[in-house]
């Protein structure tokens, strides 16, 4: 007689919330859900409990939320399911990233250390804190005029979002915080911490946040050119083993099993990172499978068999998806995010009136109202670039661009026209890959923006592909899942877990050939304001303009 289903969890923190997904080892099937807002969100205005406002281009979080989720999702699935909790084997988790605090060496957040919490260099940075621009433009320059092999495996350029140039920041402009952090971790690594009482290095981010690449870091003497201060950095805050992605990170600890209700001793699996671990719940972990995770922002993730040197690519890890093959990364900075800043600050009260008695929300509205004229009628082409650019110019103080406005342009036709440049951003990375010689065989999306079909037909047209569509709304938590289950010794590897417990459902949606012909046209125009203004001489100073002026006000 067979025995009882067994269970695993996973648990993905995003942006703004964290959710607990409870599943089935032998099939995938996804039990039970729930999802803990956090309660301080995304802070980039005042610091929690104190009147310190933020500069612009900032973005913290608190670890506070991060705990809580464990707290207060876990328990939930657990009780809506009513599985019996010493039927779940294991737990992984996945983050944003870079996502990243400084702890001491107990792991202890600075923020949390009595008398830090009005220090903002305290606080964990999101993802999107871009303030840290001029380090990485220093990085970068200096990369270049020494030669250093790494940047190449960045396209070229190193992220602000990452974790050198956020670290130059925190050196830079507050000194006492740097000294007192023993670690410079990243979120994902920390929560496992919290779980596991152990301090374990996942490749993914390491290889794609931390430039670790061949077994090593930047140099003691790339580092001591840029900051004579920063010539340790990677030794007393950085360097730790890494581990592979799939394994053991260690067992849950007694206090983690009061937080969540599952047995103390089951297994934590090694960290991960949101995007990249999506590839396995879209049975998308073999060569040639690009995987778009569309929401807040997009990012692309491929695995590949064959190394080559993308223009712009955020990363080539090997073992940084999948162990033993090459893992590449693309993103863009923008994208449901840019769908967002139009609707809560364009649209008049006769539109939203006209939605609300039409019963829907403003962006089905408008979706609706676009999809009923012709393509390239709007007469429109725009920049995504309003979050800036992530790939493939790698430039976060870029800004969004329309052009084509006239008095006659109605809001729908803006909404379409944001929507497409979003797509030719990610037709633009397809592009460049395939032109770098790694080939771009499928097209598979993930995240919230799958469920509008206004947006996705834009991208198989856009793209000419057809766009494959994951079986799951939980991309992220499910991905996880599938490394618990890899950890627990559930299956051998991920590429084995994943087509057994992921979800895909193939060609989705098609391109429609005369939509096809037309956004050929309308992308050599976005191709045209994309080399144009990728320089960034304009955008750069009007945004410098822009930061003088509100110094002063």
């Amino acid at each position: 007689m067979p025995g009882p289903e067994k269970y695993v969890i996973g648990v993905d923190y995003g942006t703004l919330s964290g959710r607990a997904l409870l599943v089935r080892v032998s099939d995938g099937a996804e039990i039970a859900t729930a999802v803990y807002e956090y309660p301080h969100a995304v802070i980039e205005d005042l610091l929690p409990q104190t009147t310190i406002k933020l500069p612009p281009d900032w973005a913290l979080q608190s670890p506070a939320d991060y705990v809580g989720v464990l707290k207060n999702a876990i328990p939930a699935v657990l009780k809506e399911s009513g599985i019996d909790p010493t039927d779940v084997i294991g737990i992984a988790t996945d983050f944003t990233a870079c996502t990243i605090l400084p702890v001491k060496a107990d792991g202890t957040p600075l923020c949390q250390v009595p008398g830090f919490e009005n220090r903002p260099h305290a606080w964990p940075k999101l993802w999107k804190h871009h303030s840290a621009q001029p380090h990485a433009d220093r990085i970068n320059e200096l990369a270049h005029a020494r030669g250093e092999s790494w940047i190449k495996r960045y396209g070229g350029k190193i992220s602000s979002e990452w974790e050198f140039a956020k670290a130059l920041q925190v050196l830079e402009e507050d000194p006492e915080i740097y000294a007192l952090m023993d670690h410079w971790i990243e979120a994902a690594d920390w929560i496992i911490w919290q779980l596991s009482g152990v301090y374990a290095k996942n490749i993914c981010t390491a290889g794609y946040k931390a430039i670790y690449q061949d077994g090593a870091y930047p140099s003691q003497d790339y580092l001591a050119a840029l900051n004579p201060a920063f010539k340790d950095f990677v030794q007393e805050k950085v360097e730790h083993e890494i581990a592979d992605l799939g394994a053991v990170a260690g067992h849950l600890t007694e206090e983690a099993a009061s937080w969540t209700g599952l047995p103390a001793g089951i297994v934590v699996a090694v960290g991960n990172v949101d995007a990249h671990v999506t590839a396995a719940a879209a049975q998308a972990t073999h060569s040639g499978q690009m995987v778009a995770i569309m929401g807040t922002s997009t990012c692309h993730v491929m695995v590949s068999d064959q190394f080559s040197e993308v223009p712009g690519m955020c990363g080539a890890v090997f073992g940084g998806i999948v162990p033993n093959k090459w893992g590449y990364e693309a993103g863009q900075s923008g994208v449901g995010d840019i769908f967002a800043w139009f609707v809560n600050n364009f649209i008049d009260s006769d539109y939203q009136e006209a939605a609300k008695k039409a019963g829907l929300d403003m962006h089905s509205y408008l979706s609706k109202l676009a999809s009923e004229r012709a393509i390239g009628s709007h007469g429109l082409v725009a920049l995504d670039w309003q979050g800036g650019n992530r790939s493939t110019l790698v430039d976060h103080q870029l800004s969004g661009l329309i052009v084509g406005l006239t008095l006659a342009t109605k809001p729908e036709e803006v909404y379409q026209a944001i929507v497409e440049s979003t797509a030719f951003g990610a037709r633009t990375i397809v592009d460049t890959f395939v032109e770098s010689g790694v080939p771009v065989k499928e097209f598979i999306a993930a995240g919230g923006l799958t469920k509008n079909k206004f947006v996705m037909q834009i991208y198989a047209d856009i793209l000419n592909m057809p766009i494959h569509v994951i079986g799951s709304e939980q991309g992220p938590a499910l991905g996880s899942a599938i490394h618990a289950a890899v950890a627990a010794g559930a299956y051998p590897d991920i590429e084995s877990a994943s087509d057994a417990m992921g979800r895909l459902v193939r060609g989705a949606f098609t391109p429609n050939p005369d939509s096809v012909k037309v956004y050929e046209r309308i992308y050599k125009h976005y191709r045209s304001l994309y080399k144009s203004f990728g320089n960034g001489d304009m955008m750069h100073d009007l945004r410098a303009i822009r930061d003088e002026r509100l110094a002063l006000s």
